[in-house]
């Protein structure tokens, strides 16, 4: 059986550096992977979509809608626009922060209210302040390895082998921050 998994974000928030750990553990757990990767204008905070698909033999890499087992949102706005992915018993994992599209920035939309109250009603959500964890930890940047860590409780590995992953695939002088990260999100939520 094939697990499918979105990652969903705005430009510079890490979301291929979550989809290059999550698809690396597949890997090493034995799984034919397949990764997908499309970019708006990520390097002006547009969405960002990674789909990770991994299972004994994965033909494509791009999720369908109604498909995903897991959505990663790294923003309100983008867990909102990609919900349509997830499958009936799929969980959302949801970074609870705002951060504007140039269309809301330049006044021709507003921003939706209740976003995640609203996800709520029809979706299995779990949401995190990762930002406000990770600044608590000491490295805002981090906060993607907080979802990440709320998220793993929903696939199939240990928490050995998420950490022994993280190790290999973020930078060297980062792996400590990145794994005290993950450790506060897997420690939510369950």
């Amino acid at each position: 059986m094939t697990k499918n998994i979105m990652i969903v974000g705005v430009g510079g928030q890490g979301t291929l550096l979550t989809s290059r750990i999550l698809g690396g553990l597949a890997i090493q757990a034995g799984y034919d992977v397949k990764l997908s990767e499309v970019h708006g204008m990520a390097q002006r905070g547009g969405s960002v979509v990674t789909f990770v698909r991994y299972g004994e033999e994965v033909a494509e890499p791009i999720v369908e809608e109604g498909q995903a087992d897991v959505l990663i949102a790294f923003e309100r706005l983008e867990a909102l626009r990609y919900a349509h992915f997830l499958k009936k018993d799929g969980v959302i994992v949801v970074n609870d922060q705002r951060i504007d599209p140039m269309p809301v920035v330049i006044g021709a939309a507003e921003y939706p209210e209740n976003i995640i109250e609203n996800l709520k009603q029809t979706c299995r959500v779990y949401e995190v302040d990762a930002m406000a964890e990770a600044k608590r930890l000491g490295n805002s940047r981090v906060f993607n390895l907080i979802v990440l860590g709320i998220a793993a409780q929903h696939m199939d590995y240990s928490k050995d082998e998420w950490m022994k992953v993280i190790e290999t695939t973020v930078p060297k002088k980062t792996i400590e921050i990145n794994k005290a990260a993950f450790e506060i999100g897997y420690g939510l939520h369950n």
